[in-house]
């Protein structure tokens, strides 16, 4: 059985005294009743000798009873199903979740009923009218409840159908069912950058508390206990990902120690939200279970070390087409000259992370260049050499929000049409020959 959820770097949990075995985490157990008690000796400061375990039944047998509850399969003796409501709160990343019993397995969502919460307790509705409506759109599998339980998001209106302000989904789908957008088939590849910082303390996993590690460079796609901090979460969070059907295609050990990325793509339209929001909130669901808390900050340490963005790759059906090179330049010329408005949907505190350095372009300036990551838009060697295939927009933070990231690039690089004058002065300006 593996040793999961927990970082190993982190924390010790172990049996207690009146305890008979132990035997470490299995895989399966995501929601696992843990005994903690800190080593005698104290903390080390390396903290690296902590390891995981699940404790078996003492003379009560009071664990093993819950943990076996948590594991049970009802499929055999029902036909109903948990469906966990998934929304979005009020802060724009805070991602919210309630529970209801379904009478039976469904497949699509028109199929679930809508539901209500109270508004103003997520900071979405007053007191004297908190009422707020969840419409089911997207469902996944549940791999913390398995059998026919499933995973839904929703996104909020009010009573009378209207979307409320923080429902960034709903722009997003009139974008993507416009006929010109669905004519061009936009992909989506986003990689979600995120850290993972000590529960009490809030400072990077693998940190000495009030301290530093070395300096970046052996930690990016690295092995060890002394330079990877978090793995299980990362890989507890695939698996769970690949279970709920969300089309995650990678995760790696980012440049700075503690913090982490995964990647879901390509997804078409909507699908690319949707499947970013579930799996945030999975990886919530995770961290929450280990004890460590999940940062979308894009700066969460100043100073030398990189920041936590959102890159999203993009293309359209004629960029991966011949000739697509030439409409990549085009809606790069585009961007650049809506770049005010891409930056101030790019996510919360931004300024702090696109400073030139540490792998990013100047908030300020807009820049594009093949193979720099330097740049605004990146643009990769194989795309250049094919005179085909995609752009990698490099200026999200890794708390923007997915519906708004990806229904303006595609609003901005198909539907929204420049003046020739200023559109001959951009490609001037970026010696783009279009």
């Amino acid at each position: 059985m593996a040793q999961i959820l927990a970082p190993s770097a982190q924390w010790q949990m172990r049996i207690s005294k009146n305890t008979m075995d132990a035997s470490p985490l299995d895989t399966k157990m995501l929601s696992s009743s843990l005994v903690l008690k800190q080593n005698k000796k104290g903390m080390s400061r390396s903290s690296s000798k902590f390891r995981v375990f699940a404790a078996l039944p003492g003379e009560n047998g009071t664990i093993n009873r819950v943990e076996q509850l948590l594991n049970l399969d009802v499929t055999p003796y029902t036909d109903k199903i948990i469906a966990e409501y998934i929304w979005i709160g009020g802060s724009g990343l805070d991602v919210r979740s309630k529970s209801r019993t379904i009478s039976k397995p469904v497949e699509h969502p028109s199929e679930l009923p809508k539901w209500n919460y109270d508004g103003s307790s997520t900071g979405q509705a007053p007191g004297e009218d908190s009422e707020v409506i969840l419409y089911p759109q997207a469902i996944f599998k549940d791999p913390f409840r398995g059998g026919n339980n499933i995973l839904v998001i929703c996104d909020a209106y009010t009573p009378a159908g209207e979307p409320i302000p923080t429902n960034k989904r709903y722009k997003a789908a009139q974008v993507f069912s416009d006929s010109k957008v669905v004519a061009e088939v936009p992909w989506y590849g986003i990689e979600q950058e995120y850290t993972l910082l000590q529960n009490n303390v809030k400072w990077p996993l693998g940190w000495p508390v009030g301290g530093y590690p070395g300096p970046q460079g052996p930690y990016y796609c690295g092995a060890g206990a002394d330079k990877s901090f978090g793995r299980d979460i990362s890989d507890a969070h695939y698996k769970a990902c690949l279970y709920a059907g969300i089309n995650i295609s990678g995760t790696n050990g980012e440049v700075m120690p503690g913090q982490w990325e995964f990647q879901v793509g390509p997804s078409v339209g909507i699908e690319a939200g949707d499947h970013i929001w579930c799996a945030r909130y999975l990886l919530e669901r995770i961290t929450e279970q280990a004890g460590v808390v999940l940062s979308l900050d894009p700066k969460p340490i100043e100073g030398d070390w990189n920041g936590a963005g959102c890159h999203t790759n993009y293309s359209t059906k004629s960029m991966r087409e011949a000739g697509g090179f030439d409409v990549i330049k085009k809606a790069i010329l585009n961007l650049s000259l809506r770049h005010r408005e891409h930056i101030s949907a790019y996510g919360e505190g931004n300024e702090r992370r696109l400073t030139g350095k540490h792998e990013t372009a100047s908030i300020n300036t807009f820049s594009w260049g093949v193979a720099n990551r330097g740049c605004s838009i990146r643009v990769g060697r194989d795309t250049e050499k094919e005179g085909k295939g995609y752009l990698e927009d490099r200026r999200p933070a890794s708390n923007m929000d997915p519906y708004v990231v990806t229904a303006l690039l595609a609003e901005t690089t198909i539907l929204w049409e420049p003046t020739l004058e200023s559109e001959a002065l951009a490609a001037q300006k970026l010696a783009l020959k279009v």
